[in-house]
Parts: structure tokens; sequence; C-alpha cells
């Protein structure tokens, strides 16, 4: 087996890392019925390649995050140099090319107003060749962030149920992170399985505190642990964005549907004339037509619908994309 192909045991270790992505290694190999060992060796070999990285990301509102999911239209020839350009800002997690290479779709997560608006009134607008911007606030996720997808379905429900975890506790109101946590996220966000010793150094913790806090933040909702891969690595070839015009009355009802779907790791409610934003992997394109005339044509109140294939993937959630594999951003200056 080549380093770039998974196996059945490859995937069922995915899945449980998306189900929890600081579950131990021992516990993890007791659920996956193998040795520590063999957890680890596999986990390792993933992570080396490229294939797998798990993520310790903020919840952006709850930090008081200003996301927006932009659509840039480029020339053709600097389509590509833009999306670069972008997916090395901080702010922005996810980057990719659509529509015959001349969109970028991105997400920015900026820390103050002002940040996000100088990207979209002053930077981009600046960048020669980019011929038109649209802004669209996200204003609800129906599912994504600490949702797991449930596109990979390899577990046994038993399996799925021993490693769940009971949901968050933590509110709406605003978490206020404090330097210690800033210092703990920084190191989760570039690789979410960092030790607790490593942890405590960078925080300037001891190891029992630092365990403390990850875990509280956990618990209020304010962390959550996300793994990453190129879709392809898992087999699903045929990714693309849905921008659907949905009746107000029935927007919600409409999202929460798509939410379940098991090809449907994204949806949110967004501002603008296409008011539902969907991402949807598929096996192939088949299982996507299948997909779109009978699962979505089976959805009342949807009036348009926009499908926007999934060219090239430059950046997911903040790692940069090369050759099909993951790769750790520069640190940021």
């Amino acid at each position: 087996m080549t380093s770039t192909e998974l196996d059945r045991l490859d995937l069922m270790l995915v899945q449980a890392l998306m189900i929890d992505g600081r579950a131990p290694f021992s516990r993890l190999a007791e659920v996956l019925e193998t040795s520590d060992q063999t957890v680890v060796r596999r986990y390792r070999r993933l992570h080396g390649a490229g294939l797998v990285r798990v993520v310790g990301l903020p919840m952006g509102r709850r930090i008081g995050l200003f996301e927006s999911w932009l659509r840039v239209q480029c020339a053709p020839d600097a389509s590509l140099a833009v999306a670069e350009a972008l997916a090395r800002r901080p702010d922005v997690s996810w980057v990719n090319l659509g529509s015959g290479g001349t969109d970028i779709h991105c997400t920015t997560r900026a820390r103050t107003r002002q940040d996000r608006d100088a990207l979209l009134l002053d930077k981009l607008p600046r960048t020669r060749r980019v011929t038109g911007i649209s802004a669209h606030t996200i204003l609800r996720m129906f599912t994504g962030g600490p949702d797991r997808w449930f596109g990979l379905d390899v577990l046994r429900p038993d399996q799925v149920a021993a490693l769940e975890r009971p949901p968050a506790t933590g509110g709406p109101e605003r978490y206020t992170l404090d330097d210690t946590e800033l210092a703990l996220l920084a190191l989760l966000r570039r690789d979410g399985r960092s030790g607790y010793p490593e942890l405590a150094r960078a925080a300037g913790l001891s190891e029992s505190t630092a365990r403390r806090r990850v875990e509280r933040l956990r618990e209020e909702g304010t962390l959550y642990f996300d793994v990453e891969t190129v879709p392809g690595t898992l087999g699903f070839e045929a990714e693309t964005t849905l921008m659907l015009t949905v009746r107000p009355a029935l927007l919600a009802r409409v999202g929460a549907t798509l939410g379940r779907h098991p090809e449907v790791p994204f949806a949110a409610a967004v501002t603008g004339t296409a008011n539902l934003l969907a991402v949807v992997i598929c096996k192939d394109t088949d299982a996507l037509y299948t997909y779109l005339t009978e699962r979505i044509g089976a959805v009342p109140g949807i009036q348009q619908m926009e499908v926007i294939p999934t060219l090239r993937n430059v950046k997911r959630a903040g790692m940069l994309v090369e050759d099909g594999r993951l790769v750790d951003p520069p640190p940021a200056p």
C-alpha cells in the first residue's frame, strides 16, 4: 500500500477522529479493535503524508469573529495567483477555485469589522485582474463547524456511540479568550492533537491546568476539533458549491433538511439573493447528478439553484493544499 492509499482501517480511523479529534490513541485502538501501536503508526503515516490533519478551531460567533463567504471573479490568467494570495492570509480559512477557473470562493474570519472591511473595500478591489466581488454574511449554520460530516460511514453504530462526546453546554453569549487560551488555540490550530506537555509549555501552564483549560473550552462550545482531508483522498471525486434561492418562510426548514444529508458537510443561511449556501461532496458525477435530481429536487421551497463545481482546493480549514496534500501554512507575520 502506498502512502496515498487508504484501506478500511485508515477510513475507520479518520471517521473516529471526526467524532472526537482528541480521543487518546488507546481509546481509538479499543474502539477500532486493534492495537495502540497500529493506531499510532496509521495516524502518523496519514499525518506525515499530508492526507489527514486534526485542527482545533474556535467557534467564530462565540468569540466575536466576523464570518463571511466571498465570491471573487478574476481574469482566467490571474485567478490562481489571487487565490494563493488569499490563502496566505491568516483570516482566510477556506479557498477554492470554481466555474472554469474564473471564480474564487473563500471564507473569511476577521477579528474586527474594520479588518473585514479593509479586505472587502480596499485590498481586493485594488487587486489587479479582479473583476467582481460579492460578499455574503453567514447568518446561521445548519451543519458544519463542530458538526461532523456523515458522508464517511464505515464504523458500526456502537463504535460511533463509544466515541461521541456530550453536547457543549455553553450559551449564545460571547466568550472572551484570555492570553493563555489564545496561546493554546494558536498551537491547536496547527495541530489539534498536540500533547498536553507541548500545550503547557506554549501557554506557560502546568500540564494539568492545560488539560483543564482545553476541556473547559470544549465544554463551553468555544473550541471544536475538525478533521481535514482533501475529499479525493477518501474516494469522493465530485465536490461542488450550491447557491440556492429559497422562499424565506421555508429557509430554516430547507437548511435543516440539507444539513441532515450525508452529502452535505456544510450548509448555512447567508445574505444575498441566493440565501442558502451548501457544499456537496459525492463519490462521482453520477452520484452528484442523482443527489441534485432526487434529493435536492424533492425539497420543497427551492426556487433557483446554481451549481458551481470545485476545480481545485487551495486551502482547507487553515491548511494549504499542494498536489492533493495538506501542508502547514507559513507562520503569521
